[in-house]
């Protein structure tokens, strides 16, 4: 641009110095901020970003935030690498950038040096909200809730003005799906949008023909997202009757609704495929493929029963006819084979009778021999019998006279006497004879009593 003409005159009946021209004034305002003191400051590290030349992010906390900047040289120096949500201490001072009639002027905090402190509050928030959830079961009502395959109306709650919505209508277009659509928009960015996205959820969840419900927003950091981690949002999507898809951010992003809803999915685009489980082109396709292949079989299963029943109708005599030229054949073939059973029956009969003769002869044979032999033998038993008897009747009259020579009565038939005791025992010597005094004799024709005198011989 040309250089800045003359000062124009100022606000007629304003107090306040100048008019001075915007380049001059931005050049103080720099000196002026430069001038600050140089501190340390400390929060939430968000929105980290690289160029070529500088390094870009975010300080945030509960009470403000503050754009800062710091020289890629610096940083690459320190081998750091920050994420979203890091709690971290920045050594800098404020910093103004003028701009130009081509580029837009901005401010940042310059950083020179930078430190790692710990996990920001925000992740830690969030941690612990989801811990407490899971504590008490509300990850998955969702995930046990019925999705239907082929749903007739679907529900979306999105940005009214972001690409979402063009991603989810592209991805129902790919399925072919033409349900009803029903729009719940809300905003999805700020300290307003989980209560207007948990009405929104409500809202579609209260119409009856909604089968299943999709949540969708872009990718950004978790601070932008942070309203899908809000509690109150969680809990009525854990509670409501109609399945959720949940498609909040990127890949690497990863929110609270994420964990609650019945299906997580990467892009809006993969949570219409979700909804629609069913690719409904193809299966069109193939419906129409397998109809034709069924009516094509149905016509030929058609012209082969009428090819078959004008066969029949023309000839059924001749049908008949073969069948009783088959039963007549089976009936011959039955009676000889009845005849030749019955022959091989009478020949193996009058087999077994001739055996069953000569067997009787054999055995009528065996028992007259087997008589003979009884009677033979009978009469050897009897004459041993009869031997045996007149041994025997020899040896005991042998016996009886060897007996009669011993018996005692025979020898006092002699005139001998046996010499006994009053109690009976037989006295056998004088000793005992004396000993005793009083003797009874017995002899062969009685007993008397006796008495010993003569005790000295």
């Amino acid at each position: 641009m040309s250089e800045p003409a003359a000062a124009p005159a100022g606000i007629p009946g304003s107090s306040l110095p100048g008019p001075f021209a915007v380049g001059v004034y931005a050049d103080r305002l720099r000196a002026q901020l430069r001038g600050f003191a140089r501190v340390q400051i400390f929060g939430e590290l968000w929105n980290f970003r690289t160029s070529r030349t500088t390094v870009y992010f975010e300080l945030r906390d509960p009470r403000g935030a503050l754009p800062c900047a710091m020289w890629r040289s610096d940083f690459d120096a320190l081998g750091l690498e920050p994420s979203d949500g890091a709690q971290v201490v920045v050594a800098g001072g404020c910093d103004y950038y003028p701009g130009s009639a081509t580029s837009s002027p901005s401010f940042s905090f310059r950083a020179t040096d930078l430190r790692v402190a710990g996990e920001g509050d925000l992740l830690a928030q969030v941690e612990r909200l989801r811990k407490l959830l899971a504590a008490e079961g509300l990850l998955e009502p969702q995930k046990h809730l019925p999705r239907p395959l082929l749903p007739r109306t679907i529900g979306v709650v999105t940005g009214e003005s972001g690409k979402a919505r063009d991603d989810v209508l592209a991805g129902l277009r790919r399925r072919g799906w033409s349900g009803r659509l029903i729009w719940g928009f809300a905003p999805v960015q700020d300290r307003h949008a989980a209560p207007a996205i948990a009405q929104a959820l409500r809202d579609l969840a209260a119409i009856e023909e909604v089968d299943v419900v999709i949540v969708a927003r872009g990718g950004g950091s978790l601070a932008d997202l942070f309203a899908f981690c809000d509690e109150t949002l969680c809990r009525t999507v854990a509670l409501l009757r109609v399945p959720v898809i949940a498609s909040v951010g990127h890949h690497t992003d990863r929110t609270l609704i994420d964990d609650v809803a019945a299906v997580c999915c990467s892009t809006p685009t993969h949570a219409a495929q979700e909804a629609v489980q069913l690719d409904v082109a193809a299966a069109r396709a193939t419906l129409i493929r397998e109809t034709r292949r069924l009516g094509l079989h149905g016509r030929r299963a058609v012209l082969d029963r009428a090819r078959t029943l004008a066969g029949l109708a023309r000839a059924p005599a001749e049908h008949v006819a073969r069948h009783r030229r088959r039963l007549h054949q089976q009936l011959r073939e039955l009676r000889a084979s009845a005849r030749r059973r019955g022959a091989r029956e009478r020949e193996v009969t009058a087999t077994r009778l001739l055996v069953l003769r000569r067997r009787s002869t054999v055995v009528a044979a065996e028992r007259t021999r087997a008589d003979a032999l009884l009677r033979a033998d009978g009469e050897r038993l009897r004459h041993t019998a009869d031997a045996a008897t007149a041994r025997r009747a020899r040896d005991l009259e042998r016996l009886s006279l060897a007996l009669a020579a011993h018996d005692p009565a025979r020898t006092l038939e002699r005139g001998y006497a046996l010499v006994e005791r009053s109690d009976g025992e037989l006295v056998t010597s004088a000793e005992q004879a004396r000993a005793a005094g009083r003797l009874d004799l017995r002899f062969h024709d009685g007993a008397v009593r006796a008495t010993v005198e003569d005790e000295g011989r």
